[in-house]
């Protein structure tokens, strides 16, 4: 299968060239050979490929900095998603994968929100990254799936675990929001579950998936200075304090709950997430083998 990816050089972009199958003849771009935002390098790179799926891992997802940098927000998670599903409208049988976000949920939910639920988002990620979706599954209907996911991090690049890290060295104490709630979700389980997907078959729609469990970010805080003690690293004990909110103001709103509802996904591809937990010292354990 001819696979393009776009997005190559993020942490879920690289996660997915670490597990790409044997069967898949893969074509990976990242923003420098390939602006999504571009309706023209679009239509000729996918010209050129002939890909039978394109995975967009491609996005803006500087939550906060989208706040004020809307434009670019719209370029990048709206007219990007347009111009592959566009750019596919004319491949027969061709299909495209596009990962989202829980941003686009309100977070006031206190169950873990189904793919059909109503979404709402708060700001401008989230916004964007609703109009995305519905661009793709409007443009190709049932040639694309959307995933949802959450909290995602790896052992690369820049994510909530290497912040932690970091900060808990240097500092020997943290303060962590407590009163936001999801699940954390290692990029290499996504990545896996995607390729999942990309199997030929006639799944369409919208699914969810992260890991198992339910944590808040001092949570994942605690586990991260818990975990990353037994590998060592950290070389000393870490205060973390847990803060509500307000106490943390950033320009943009986050849902205060945001876990989702793995169920269809489970049932599509008869299988079940790991728990954060475990993949957590996964990732550890990458990090600390380098």
């Amino acid at each position: 299968m001819k696979v393009l990816l776009t997005g190559a050089s993020g942490q879920l972009g690289q996660a997915l060239q670490r597990y790409v199958p044997a069967d898949v003849e893969l074509r990976a771009v990242d923003r420098a050979q390939l602006d999504i935002s571009n309706a023209a390098q679009v239509t000729k790179l996918v010209a050129d490929v002939q890909p039978q799926l394109i995975i967009n891992a491609a996005a803006y997802t500087a939550v906060d900095k989208a706040e004020s940098d809307e434009v670019a927000a719209i370029r990048a998670n709206v007219d990007g998603p347009t111009n592959l599903a566009r750019a596919l409208h004319g491949l027969s049988g061709a299909r495209l994968i596009h990962v989202s976000t829980d941003f686009v949920f309100d977070g006031r939910s206190s169950t873990p929100y189904r793919p059909d639920d109503v979404t709402g988002p708060l700001g401008v990620y989230g916004r964007t990254k609703l109009a995305g979706e519905q661009a793709v599954l409007s443009t190709l209907a049932q040639r694309a799936l959307v995933v949802r996911t959450a909290w995602v991090y790896a052992a690369q690049g820049h994510n909530f675990l290497r912040t932690m890290l970091r900060l808990m060295n240097e500092r020997g104490a943290v303060r962590v929001v407590a009163d936001q709630v999801g699940t954390p979700t290692a990029a290499r389980s996504l990545a896996q579950v995607i390729w999942k997907f990309a199997a030929p078959s006639e799944l369409s729609g919208v699914y969810h998936w992260t890991d198992a469990g339910v944590a808040s970010w001092y949570d994942f805080a605690v586990a991260i200075a818990e975990e990353a003690a037994t590998v060592g690293l950290l070389q000393r004990a870490v205060a973390i304090t847990p803060i509500a909110t307000h106490e943390y103001p950033t320009p943009a709103k986050r849902p205060a709950y945001s876990v989702l509802d793995k169920a269809k996904t489970h049932a599509a591809l008869n299988l079940a997430p790991v728990h954060w937990r475990v993949r957590l010292r996964e990732v550890l354990a990458e990090i600390g083998s380098d």
